[in-house]
């Protein structure tokens, strides 16, 4: 394989890791857990893996440890770093016992449905070492959840010896990993399950989780292309530039981003709830500041939106979630085509639901009654906001230009950064820690636990000093509608309007509005001085100071 200067260079990085995981540890216990909400009900559905301790690992001391196998599976979308929770996963599991062997299935949960998977050696995973992708073995977005799967899945566990599966993956995924641990406790398999935090979106945490891995990476990765713009922005002074970024569920990529490169306008979805706008409420509040700018002889600016942005606006999430229940059920899923399921929504939504589906611009209108995803939800990231919003604030400037209110020109570029980010080559922050959710999984593998996440904390500190462990996934669990129906899932983390770094940008985004104070955040650098390389996110820093 032909690589660049760069990769090979960066193959030779060792991560680092926390100075409990540098030899023999112990588990030290915390109290019993229960879940976030609904305790009852989540008890009743995983009474084998409920209630369990979070447990934090010490120093040790050593002990022979017997040869065990352990199977990975990537799953769902890409984030930056998942080949080092690999490669601290084999690392981990051959410095308890050369003999261990690590196998990883491929293209996600699938493969070991399909039972397709591939051994690992040193050779094979040297190669892959401190990059970015998913492509050592894919990844997939089958969802584990009948007995059928988890029966098939066991068959080649037995049949490769394998004491433990590692599922990497947000936080659907680690519910299914949750739910896979159950059936294999219940059924006393001796088969363990441990769960490990990806998503790039920023909302697989809570007290115990401080981020999901790929988040650091992909949100310097988006800010350097964000400040590049800002450059041509501030240099041509002609183009307003709408910029969509990743985040259906929450908007932390957004919020991180404005705390990067201070843009003149970033929309946060939780707050645009919180303060029920609607959507016109949002056109104004862009076009007020293009038009207060404007007077000011500066017909330029940027403005960052968060791709589920349309689904906060109150009015249309009461719409979509009306949406997602009609179009669950059977005789809708039966329609042949397009018209037939855009009559069928008409005729059965309530009245003020259909006012507002009225009131949609035509394509957003079919979008929303057209368009899901795996879990039978809106798929948002295919509605273009970043062009919807533009043009409704064109409009709304046409119409002050009538009345003599707004005199400047407006003239807009869009842009969506989605993929840019999701394989980058893993910035140290996500190197490191990564590489440390992998080795001290093989631990939380070789003290017994099954139903865990790994967990690394104190992750502003140096490295050395971080917090290794593990907490049970229940406790992190509630009971949500999906397909119309109530399950558990674990909740997702949005941004909160009382926390540190919302407060920040809040008290800031008026300055960035009316002044161009861009800040351009540049490539993400490997080598050199740690307050450049090595510090985490804005926002992991001003929530842990």
């Amino acid at each position: 394989m032909e690589k660049s200067a760069l990769q090979i260079a960066r193959a030779a990085y060792q991560p680092k890791l926390p100075k409990a995981l540098q030899g023999p540890v112990k588990a030290v216990e915390g109290k019993a857990t229960e879940s976030v909400d609904n305790q009852e009900e989540i008890k009743a559905m995983f009474p084998n893996t409920y209630g369990m301790p979070v447990i934090r690992f010490e120093a040790g001391e050593s002990a022979p440890c017997d040869n065990f196998n352990v199977g990975i599976i990537l799953s769902g979308g890409q984030a930056p770093g998942g080949h080092n929770v690999i490669s601290g996963l084999y690392d981990g599991v051959k410095s308890l016992n050369p003999a261990s062997k690590l196998y990883g299935f491929l293209m996600g949960p699938g493969g070991l449905v399909d039972h397709k998977y591939v051994e690992f050696t040193d050779d094979f995973i040297d190669e892959y070492r401190n990059t970015g992708g998913f492509d050592i073995i894919g990844s997939g977005r089958t969802k584990l959840e009948e007995n059928e799967q988890f029966e098939s899945g066991i068959q080649i566990l037995r049949q490769l010896g394998i004491k433990a599966l590692v599922i990497i993956g947000g936080d659907d995924s680690n519910t299914n990993a949750c739910v896979l641990a159950e059936y294999y406790a219940a059924k006393k398999y001796g088969v363990q399950v441990i769960g490990c935090p990806k998503t790039i979106d920023g909302d697989l945490k809570n007290e115990q989780i401080e981020t999901s891995f790929g988040f650091d990476t992909a949100c310097k990765t988006y800010s350097e292309l964000i400040g590049n713009i800002q450059r041509d922005c501030n240099s041509a002074r002609k183009y307003w530039h709408f910029i969509k970024l990743m985040g259906r569920s929450a908007s932390h990529i957004a919020l991180e981003c404005a705390l990067q490169t201070q843009p003149n306008v970033c929309l946060i979805s939780e707050e645009v709830e919180q303060k029920a706008m609607s959507l016109d409420d949002v056109v104004t509040y862009i076009a007020k500041i293009v038009a207060d700018r404007a007077a000011e002889g500066n017909n330029f600016g940027t403005v960052l939106i968060p791709e589920g942005l349309i689904e906060f606006i109150p009015a249309i999430k009461k719409l979509i979630a009306e949406l997602n229940d009609v179009l669950a059920k059977p005789e809708a899923l039966a329609l042949p085509g397009a018209e037939e399921q855009i009559a069928y929504v008409k005729a059965h939504i309530s009245k003020d639901n259909l006012a507002v589906f009225n009131s949609l611009p035509t394509d957003v209108a079919a979008q929303l009654a057209l368009d899901r995803d795996p879990h039978g939800n809106v798929q948002v990231s295919l509605i273009e906001t970043e062009k919807l919003l533009s043009r409704m604030v064109a409009a709304k400037l046409k119409e002050w230009k009538k009345d003599g209110s707004y005199k400047g020109k407006f003239s807009a570029q869009h842009h969506f950064f989605g993929y840019e980010g999701r394989c980058a080559a893993p910035s140290n922050y996500d190197a490191d820690y990564c590489y440390s959710l992998g080795y001290n999984a093989s631990r939380l593998i070789a003290d017994g636990r099954t139903g865990y996440m790994s967990i690394i904390q104190n992750t502003t500190a140096p490295a050395s000093e971080w917090v290794a462990g593990g907490v049970p996934i229940t406790m992190m669990m509630n009971m949500e509608r999906r397909n119309g129906k109530m399950k558990p899932v674990i909740r997702k983390a949005l941004v909160e309007l009382d926390g540190a770094p919302f407060k920040y940008f809040a008290a800031r985004r008026d300055e960035w509005a009316k002044k161009t104070m861009y800040i351009y955040p540049g490539p993400i650098q490997y080598w050199g001085p740690s307050e450049v390389c090595d510090q985490c996110t804005k926002t992991l820093s001003l929530e842990k100071k």
